[in-house]
């Protein structure tokens, strides 16, 4: 049976570190503070007007690819999971396909925040096993520190995130190997409790009370942003943490479930389970839940705090590249975020 691989992987994180103490010195947090709450100690930024999230995207792409002993003109197919794109559009995956020199192939961007790596996967593992395409480049990149609020009103979104980038090359084997399954799941209910509404195109229609947007009363133009957001300073993302929290400690465990249960498989069957790097403390208690040891979970949100769609292939590589996964292991995948979208991703390595 034909099934998919991951035949190629590589991350990239910018070179500047900000610690916890850092940030202290432009809001009202402290270092004991953030990593109370979240596990995290430092997070990387670009260099303003040095990269992008497709220039990251680019410079782990180039990693996976060269470990996938292909060439970038070999690549047939190029997913792009992000919420933070270079521009409103075109999407990042052109630009990626501009900087790989790559130009006629397809490029699909993908808007699954922080679950986007396993919809990508998803997505690739389809297009891979019906044998439409042989190289999937999917990448997961992302720039949040341009667009994040540097008060103390912001700090408890702003802590948490940081740049980065990772990528995998996907080719078809028909060795006893490679993604087993993936499970996808979404509940828009919940949209607005992790979002980043403010400019965008919804004109108040999603709201109760649209006037607080400041739309004005006229036939064209002004719907995508407007001078109340910009004097309200009401052009952040917001998070309604503990709401968020509830969600995705319920979620995570039975997605994880669900994709053991298809492959016949219990938690124990582990070898390494990677998940979404959105708050250690939720990582922590999915592992307790789920009964697995340090040895079976891999985080590293201490480093560079949560990079959504990065999150998952950064943390993958890097488990990869210390040998704590090797050929054969069970690998899971999980990831929970904005939406609500969720989902996993079961890989016999």
């Amino acid at each position: 049976m034909l099934r998919s691989k991951i035949a190629g992987i590589g991350y990239y994180v910018p070179e500047r570190v900000v610690s916890n103490h850092d940030l202290a010195k432009v809001m009202d947090t402290t270092d004991e503070w953030v990593q109370e709450r979240t596990g995290i100690v430092e997070r990387r930024y670009v260099e303003r007007g040095k990269d992008t999230t497709s220039t990251l995207g680019a410079k782990a792409a180039r990693i996976a690819i060269e470990r996938a002993g292909i060439t970038p003109q070999d690549v047939d197919f190029i997913i792009f999971a992000t919420l933070s794109p270079d521009y409103y559009f075109p999407g990042s995956g052109v630009l990626l396909q501009r900087q790989l020199g790559i130009p006629g192939i397809g490029a699909l961007d993908i808007r699954n925040q922080c679950s986007g790596f396993v919809y990508g996967l998803s997505i690739a593992d389809q297009f891979v096993k019906t044998g439409m395409y042989k190289n999937v480049l999917l990448v997961g990149a992302e720039v949040h520190s341009i667009g994040l609020d540097y008060t103390t009103r912001g700090r408890n979104v702003t802590v948490i995130f940081g740049d980065g980038a990772g990528a995998v090359v996907i080719q078809p084997t028909e060795e006893d190997k490679g993604i087993l399954s993936t499970h996808l799941h979404a509940d828009g209910e919940h949209a607005e409790h992790l979002a980043y509404i403010n400019p965008g195109s919804h004109g108040g229609v999603h709201s109760k009370t649209p006037e607080q947007f400041g739309y004005p009363d006229q036939e064209f133009g002004g719907m995508f942003l407007t001078d109340k957001m910009l004097e309200d300073e009401d052009v952040y993302p917001n998070m309604n943490g503990k709401y968020v929290f509830k969600f995705a400690v319920s979620r995570f465990p039975e997605v994880i479930m669900e994709a053991l249960k298809t492959n016949g498989m219990q938690p124990g069957d582990i070898n390494m389970l990677v998940p979404h790097q959105a708050n250690l403390r939720i990582a922590q208690f999915v592992q307790n839940m789920l009964g697995l040891s340090d040895d079976q979970v891999y985080n590293n949100i201490h480093k560079y705090g949560n990079t959504t769609a990065a999150s998952i292939p950064i943390a993958l590589c890097e488990a990869w590249e210390a040998g704590k996964i090797k050929d054969g292991d069970i690998v899971c995948l999980a990831a929970f975020g904005s939406g609500f979208t969720w989902g996993s991703a079961l890989i016999k390595w």
